[in-house]
């Protein structure tokens, strides 16, 4: 089992997580194809792509702005445990754990906030409501929107 969790860009807490239990495969990127969807203009259509090989996961770079473990650009490298990614040597920060650290193929989220009026989600440019299957954007001031699909 693998599990991916979206870092908010400046606090580094969760925002979203995604649980895989048996893929072979997890591929992250802006695209609708991608297990994980990510919305941000350093984020490649088909970023980077998590190989799991027995009971070792392997992280593959395609992304054009790259992807980064502790500020240096790799183009493939072993997962460990607890590993952050970023996409971009400035964008979205991707926590890895692997392991039974959630329930399978659960996507989780952080407690959604009380919905305020419709002229304050805006102006902040975040979104509320019940938890299902959603995308992250990022917005023209650096800040994240998560966008329910159900």
């Amino acid at each position: 089992m693998i599990t991916l969790t979206l870092l908010h860009p400046i606090q580094s807490v969760p925002v979203q997580s995604w649980c895989f239990e048996s893929e072979p495969v997890v591929r992250i990127g802006r695209s609708n194809d991608n297990d994980v969807i990510i919305y941000s203009a350093v984020v490649s259509r088909h970023h980077v792509e998590l190989w799991n090989h027995g009971n070792a996961w392997k992280i593959i770079n395609f992304g054009a702005n790259g992807t980064y473990v502790d500020d240096r650009p790799i183009a493939q490298v072993p997962v460990v445990d607890g590993m952050t990614i970023r996409l971009g040597n400035s964008g979205p920060k991707i926590r890895i754990r692997v392991g039974a650290t959630n329930q399978p193929g659960k996507i989780t989220r952080p407690p959604q906030r009380e919905l305020r009026q419709k002229d304050e989600v805006s102006k902040d440019r975040s979104t509320a409501g019940p938890g299902g299957v959603g995308i992250i954007e990022d917005d023209e001031q650096g800040g994240l929107t998560q966008i329910d699909l159900d």
